[in-house]
């Protein structure tokens, strides 16, 4: 046989409770109306009352045969009034409910993978480096470039004496990096590598530079970094057949975070 009336739904039901200003009286009104002392539990001072022995009530008159003092802690809870919803009960739901992972605070939100990410784009850590000396590069020989000098570096992600960018948080980032060899001599093969971690994971060979005005070698690529121990660094080559300079300007070295 079907079920006649109303189907019931599933929902989160919670106990009223109501909190008392006590004084020494006997009388105190009640928020909600009931039919007797029974459909209340009564606590003084967190000991339970017996009902019609320590208190009666009736409709929304509450009286205590002995008068409270200012000092008590009296509350009750309504037995025969639920408050039932849906939704959970307000603040029930932790992390412990979510098990979600990441950081809760005011800049993260929580994604539909249940982590919280930061919110907004602001592509941070950044850093903007750049080169105000020379550099010697040897023929066919990967030399680390050194960019000595910053212009920004919102995570102090960047050391200027390595030439090494060390974001401390964990997502993908876009590098990129720049070189200008200080000669006046035509060059067919000239390299700028980033290397991760001492790898190199991008190049860009054979960039052809003709005279001092132009022979600028340029790599852009996006690169995955752990947010702890992972580093990036650009690296140089030129094949001339001896050792040539970076310039002292028009060299640079740019890395932002694109997402976490």
């Amino acid at each position: 046989m079907s079920y006649i009336g109303t189907p019931p739904s599933n929902a989160f039901t919670a106990l009223l409770k109501q909190d008392f200003s006590t004084s020494a009286t006997t009388g105190y009104t009640l928020d909600h109306a009931v039919n007797n002392a029974n459909d209340i539990a009564l606590f003084i001072n967190f000991v339970r009352q017996e009902p019609t022995a320590a208190y009666s009530a009736s409709g929304t008159t509450l009286t205590l045969t002995s008068a409270t003092a200012s000092s008590d802690d009296m509350y009750c809870v309504y037995l025969g009034q639920a408050l039932q919803t849906v939704n959970p009960p307000n603040a029930s739901v932790g992390l412990s409910q979510l098990t979600a992972s990441g950081t809760k605070d005011a800049t993260t939100f929580l994604r539909g993978d249940n982590t919280f990410a930061v919110a907004g784009g602001t592509n941070t850590p950044l850093v903007y480096a750049y080169k105000n000396n020379t550099q010697s590069v040897a023929n066919n020989t990967a030399t680390e470039i050194i960019y000595n000098q910053e212009l920004y570096d919102t995570g102090s992600a960047f050391d200027t004496s390595t030439g090494r960018f060390t974001p401390q948080e964990a997502g993908y980032y876009q590098v990129m990096a720049w070189f200008r060899l200080a000669t006046g001599t035509d060059l067919e093969n000239v390299e700028v590598v980033i290397r991760k971690n001492g790898s190199a994971i991008s190049a860009n060979p054979f960039s052809s530079v003709h005279n001092d005005s132009y022979n600028t070698a340029y790599i852009s690529s996006i690169v995955n970094l752990n947010g702890s121990s992972d580093y990036v660094s650009a690296f140089a080559f030129q094949y001339s057949g001896g050792s040539l300079n970076i310039h002292s300007n028009g060299n640079g070295f740019n890395a932002f975070k694109l997402i976490g």
